[in-house]
């Protein structure tokens, strides 16, 4: 394996676990809704109004995890269903007003306890942060694998 590649798999694990636990720790105890539960009322709100299936691809979850989250979202007024114009036989959801009301107040606390977190870093490792968040969000996309790399030689 090249030193190039060692790299590689030492950062992508560094990320992963750095990742993960900001992820554990932006998670609020008294927050309503978990993680799961806002990323899926997110990705309507982004994306729909949207059927079941499509949503649970989009969110890389089964089916039956997303009908079940699909009805607690429906239970608290998040989302609607409505019929799928162009099959009578689907339905297609899409987000309420208290829904995005939800969305928001979920970023807005997420953003809150990351700004805790980052507070006291030094001005050099908040712009090294800040250089990297471009190519993260591409990566959180899944953009920019290999077709933007050069060969090496």
């Amino acid at each position: 394996m090249s030193r190039r590649q060692t790299d590689r798999n030492e950062i992508a694990a560094r990320l992963a676990a750095a990742v993960g636990r900001i992820n554990r720790r932006a998670r609020s105890d008294a927050a309503s809704l978990g993680y799961g539960i806002v990323s899926a009322l997110a990705t309507v709100q982004r994306e729909g109004p949207l059927r079941p299936g499509d949503l649970s691809r989009l969110e890389v979850v089964t089916k039956p995890t997303m009908t079940r989250i699909l009805t607690e979202l429906e239970q608290r007024g998040l989302i609607e269903r409505e019929a799928d114009p162009t099959d009578g036989r689907a339905f297609m959801v899409s987000i309420t007003d208290a829904g995005v009301a939800a969305v928001e107040d979920a970023r807005t606390q997420r953003t809150g306890i990351v700004a805790e977190l980052i507070h006291d870093l030094p001005a050099a490792d908040l712009a090294a942060i800040a250089g990297a968040l471009d190519a993260l969000e591409r990566v959180a996309q899944g953009e920019g694998q290999r077709s933007q790399e050069q060969p090496s030689s």
